[in-house]
């Protein structure tokens, strides 16, 4: 059966996006029955047993593992990122019934290595800041413009970056990580990957920044929590996140000049790992391929060997609030441009 997406408000698709409509509108084929979405504002209550079997990762071949536990203590947190510790979750759609998309389940155990996850979205001023110093060392590529409507482009300096596509977020974080002596995580051919579209290999070892993958992206946006919904609790508001209610009125504080109605990252409360927008806002790019999910435990799973988009998760400004669920999974080919999809910087937690 065909699970369709959600569909874009006609007033923006024409208007913002590479393409006519977001990519998730399109016919995505899943071999499983759809389920319902959640009425908005629904206490839905869900059952979770955590498991602690580990299995092999269902990982691409392209990508380098990282033993599972760290043998020697871990530094601190660096500046702007917190510690999301070393354990199992469940992940997918924990509602009972379930309220998610075919593909949101299997509900399965997924044991995380410990990492950092950014506390913010990227902010327009630190992508230009990034790719000012990108462009005297070889990263050509990376998006740059003034709003509205240019690639690389934020509201103002403190909104979160949209209008980026994969390729170029994967060749920003490795102008970071060389900026600030870091280790890259992205190579093609052996090399460091700073323009082109060749999709790389990425070093898990490595101690610069990346994406997040989908498991990790999904552990962090729980903050801890079990079988709930959202970052905060079963049930989200317009004063905990940037989304549009289901009946199609905007985030009222935001909603001002033209479009994108994005927010300064960290208008709203954060989790319980003190993350922020991890719901609305600006959808977010993480590094795996979207798939169905493999059956079983699973241990730092980085998502299938090839795919059809990447994933891309939390929803954002113009998404209703069944997309900001922490299950909801969403994906875009690489080279997609869009005015709510952003992303938020990862570090392996290496000693």
């Amino acid at each position: 059966m065909t699970i369709v997406r959600a569909q874009k408000r006609p007033c923006e698709a024409s208007v913002t996006d590479k393409y006519p409509a977001k990519f998730k509108s399109s016919a995505i084929m899943v071999m499983h029955s759809i389920s319902v979405f959640m009425p908005v504002c629904v206490l839905i209550f869900a059952s979770c047993n955590r498991k602690e079997d580990t299995v092999m990762p269902h990982d691409s071949t392209k990508q380098q593992g990282r033993p599972l536990g760290n043998a020697s203590p871990l530094p601190n947190a660096p500046d702007g990122f917190v510690l999301i510790s070393e354990g199992a979750f469940q992940m997918g759609d924990q509602s009972n019934p379930p309220i998610g998309t075919a593909d949101e389940l299997p509900v399965h155990t997924v044991n995380v290595n410990a990492f950092y996850l950014a506390k913010y979205e990227v902010t327009k001023a630190l992508w230009d800041e990034v790719r000012t110093w990108g462009l005297a060392h070889g990263y050509t590529d990376l998006a740059s413009g003034d709003f509205p409507w240019i690639l690389g482009d934020g509201k103002a300096a403190n909104h979160p970056v949209f209008r980026v596509t994969w390729f170029q977020v994967t060749e920003w974080c490795n102008a970071r990580s060389e900026k600030d002596n870091l280790s890259p995580c992205y190579t093609v051919d052996n090399a460091v990957m700073k323009t082109g579209t060749t999709e790389p290999a990425v070093n898990w070892l490595a101690n610069g920044y990346r994406l997040p993958s989908e498991a990790e992206w999904e552990k962090a946006a729980r903050g801890g929590l079990i079988a709930k919904n959202f970052p905060t609790d079963n049930i989200i508001g317009h004063s905990e996140a940037n989304f549009v209610n289901p009946d199609g009125t905007d985030q009222p504080t935001y909603l001002t000049g033209d479009q994108p109605y994005t927010s300064p990252v960290g208008s709203f409360p954060a989790n319980g790992y003190g993350l922020f927008d991890m719901a609305g806002n600006v959808r977010e790019w993480c590094w795996d391929w979207h798939g169905e999910y493999a059956v079983g435990p699973q241990t730092d799973s980085h998502g299938p060997v090839l795919g059809v988009g990447r994933i891309v998760r939390g929803g954002g400004w113009d998404d209703e609030v069944q997309h900001c669920r922490v299950s909801f999974r969403d994906m875009a080919p690489p080279d997609y441009l869009g005015l709510d999809l952003g992303f938020r910087l990862a570090r392996s937690a290496v000693p």
